[in-house]
């Protein structure tokens, strides 16, 4: 079964969309190479404090750690200029049987 990644750093998300704006194939190129890794789903969301947060949809989290690995020379580059400079928090979620779920195909 698939997991959930959250990737959460401090930075300025208006400057983060303002560069994919800016260059929408290179934001398109690190999704394309994500997508080869086996990536499901991906979204970023940014909040008013400061914070941006990648929310992937991953077969496993090998998938992931190669993509992110393999691909800093493109990522490091897109989240500096958004003004991130801590490392990431990145955190693995598996989805717990609930028996309440609702959309994403329940």
């Amino acid at each position: 079964m698939s997991l959930i990644m959250t990737l959460r750093v401090r930075g300025d998300s208006k400057k983060l969309e303002e560069q994919a704006a800016a260059d929408p194939a290179g934001i398109r190129a690190i999704a394309k190479e994500a997508k080869k890794e086996g990536l499901i789903a991906h979204r970023f969301y940014g909040s008013e404090d400061g914070q941006i947060m990648v929310v992937d949809e991953w077969p496993d989290q090998a998938s992931f750690q190669r993509f992110f690995d393999a691909n800093q020379s493109r990522i490091g580059p897109l989240m500096a200029n958004a003004g991130v400079t801590d490392a990431p928090e990145v955190t693995f979620w598996r989805k717990l049987d609930t028996h309440d779920e609702i959309g994403w195909d329940a």
